[in-house]
């Protein structure tokens, strides 16, 4: 089967696993290194978010390049304000993949928030969240990132034995925030007069549309951190 026959929804799965694998291999990298290889451990979660930060920054690039001038111009403050989020995003997770553990637990609720808001969007559907801006969105969806966030917070502090009751408020508040995230990009989006941001993500389109739960949650990490 080519992958142009899979449908959307087996191409966004089948990526979402990927994204999964990815992120595990840079944790177990994190943690052990490979030791058959004689490497030790290294911050691979910290350098796999600086190689996704700055994949988003070139995207948009590209994105603001291959745009009309009219339409740049006639809101050039959104693309600008939406490049500095995106550069201080990277510098954000510049600090926060110092504590790779940290990071890896904001990775795993931002992915499941992101997956489940979609589920539980396609299985449920119903009034939509905010249709101006994202029409696909719906409240099911977002009630379900919630949910799915959180559990995966929830399994974040099985896996490492912390504070329960923190984990569940911490998964709520992060699940929010990235779907927030989430929302801020597709305005950009709309107003640049583009349905991705790229194409390197079967079902996803782009890195930045994968990841752009980030946008809020990684600068807020990098404040609270620095109190």
């Amino acid at each position: 089967m080519k992958l142009s026959e899979l449908s959307n929804s087996s191409l966004r799965i089948i990526t979402a696993v990927g994204i999964a694998v990815v992120i595990g291999l840079a944790a177990l990298l994190d943690r052990y290194g490979i030791p058959l290889l004689g490497i030790q451990p290294f911050h691979a979660i910290r350098w796999l978010g600086i190689i996704v930060s700055a994949g988003c920054i070139i995207e948009m690039i590209n994105c603001v390049k291959a745009t009309s001038n009219r339409t740049i111009k006639k809101n050039p403050m959104a693309v600008v304000l939406f490049m500095l989020l995106l550069i201080l995003m990277l510098v954000s997770v510049c600090t926060v993949g110092k504590r790779p553990w940290v990071m890896l637990c904001l990775l795993m609720i931002i992915v499941g928030a992101d997956i489940g808001g979609w589920l539980f969007g396609v299985i449920f559907g119903g009034d939509k969240l905010w249709e101006r801006i994202s029409p696909k969105k719906t409240w099911a969806g977002q009630i379900g990132g919630i949910i799915c966030g959180t559990l995966m917070s929830v399994l974040y502090c099985e896996m490492f034995g912390t504070n329960l009751p923190g984990a569940i408020w911490f998964g709520i508040g992060v699940s929010l925030l990235s779907q927030y995230g989430d929302l801020t990009a597709s305005a950009v989006k709309r107003r640049m007069e583009i349905k991705d941001f790229g194409k390197l993500l079967p079902g996803h389109g782009g890195i930045l549309d994968r990841v752009d739960g980030w946008l809020y949650v990684l600068p807020l990490i990098w404040f609270l951190m620095r109190l």
